[in-house]
């Protein structure tokens, strides 16, 4: 079971990358990574959320040509928000939480 540290550290990732989608999380990571394998954990998941999710936008951004975009790139807004608030809510109960439909540039 992570410390309360290593769970407060982790829900940060992903609240945090509301208000600073790369740099919040990655400065957490980065500074916790070697402490914790919990933290180390969940930002790996995170990046390889937000690089997948927009990879998702910039497709759902050029299929508005097709018109088919507008609704794929609405769609992939609201998952990035659900998402990110079941993680958060997930890491800090103390639970490994995988994103579903990532790809994984980072391994684990």
């Amino acid at each position: 079971m992570p410390t309360n540290d290593e769970r407060l550290f982790s829900m940060l990732i992903y609240v945090l990358s509301f208000p600073f989608p790369v740099l919040g999380p990655l400065v957490i990571w980065l500074l916790k990574r070697e402490e914790s394998e919990f933290i180390d954990y969940h930002g790996k998941e995170y990046f390889n959320f937000i690089v997948s999710y927009a990879i998702y936008s910039i497709v759902s951004t050029i299929l508005m040509i097709v018109l088919i975009g507008f609704v794929l790139i609405f769609v992939v807004g609201i998952m990035l928000t659900v998402f990110t608030i079941i993680a958060a809510v997930k890491s800090y109960q103390g639970e490994r939480y995988q994103f579903p439909l990532v790809i994984r540039f980072i391994k684990s």
